[in-house]
């Protein structure tokens, strides 16, 4: 079954920011109808500990376009929650993540798409895991209060271009397919 890699990001880079509401504030409209229309369809969500604590938080204060996440199956990887799970619909795997998700892409008929969880896509990602990678960019830099960089400690990935959308107020919504790289790609035709 086909796994997504699945983020929000500043443009530079961060998944969150000190003193910054979620998304930035700039969710406008047609991005939450999207995320909305994205969130109920047939899939199940990989989460850790963090992201589950979040994401729960929002929906428990019906934040507009997370209270639907409360019917979609979720998996939360963590060695530091207990159960039972408050949030309905969700399982907690204690043991090896990429282990798990390798078996579930065998064995699983819904799509896996992650949810933020940095420590997660990124074990996911080194290990070839992702058939996706997607994210949408926010257009504002938070690099004095940005916090989460996404991208720090992760594998060095070729990223194919597959769709690409803009949405109101900015926001890009930019679609790869990765593949895992074990060395920087030669240089293109004309590069000096």
């Amino acid at each position: 079954m086909e796994l997504v890699v699945d983020y929000i990001s500043s443009l530079d880079g961060y998944a969150a920011a000190e003193g910054w509401p979620g998304w930035w504030g700039l969710e406008g409209p047609e991005y939450l109808g999207w995320l909305e229309k994205n969130s109920t369809t047939e899939h199940t969500l990989l989460m850790g500990a963090n992201t589950y604590r979040l994401m729960h938080g929002f929906a428990a204060s019906q934040t507009e376009g997370v209270d639907v996440l409360g019917s979609v199956p979720k998996i939360v990887f963590s060695k530091t929650i207990t159960e039972p799970l408050v949030w309905a619909n969700s399982t907690l795997v204690r043991g090896d993540a990429v282990q798990a998700v390798r078996e579930l892409k065998r064995t699983s008929d819904r799509p896996l798409w992650t949810l933020g969880s940095l420590s997660l896509a990124r074990a996911l990602l080194a290990a070839g895991l992702a058939d996706k990678f997607r994210v949408a960019v926010f257009p504002v830099i938070t690099g004095r209060t940005g916090r989460e960089r996404i991208y720090d400690s992760y594998p060095d990935l070729a990223l194919e271009l597959v769709q690409a959308r803009t949405f109101d107020r900015g926001t890009q919504l930019l679609e790869y397919r990765p593949r895992l790289l074990d060395a920087p790609l030669p240089p293109g035709p004309g590069s000096a």
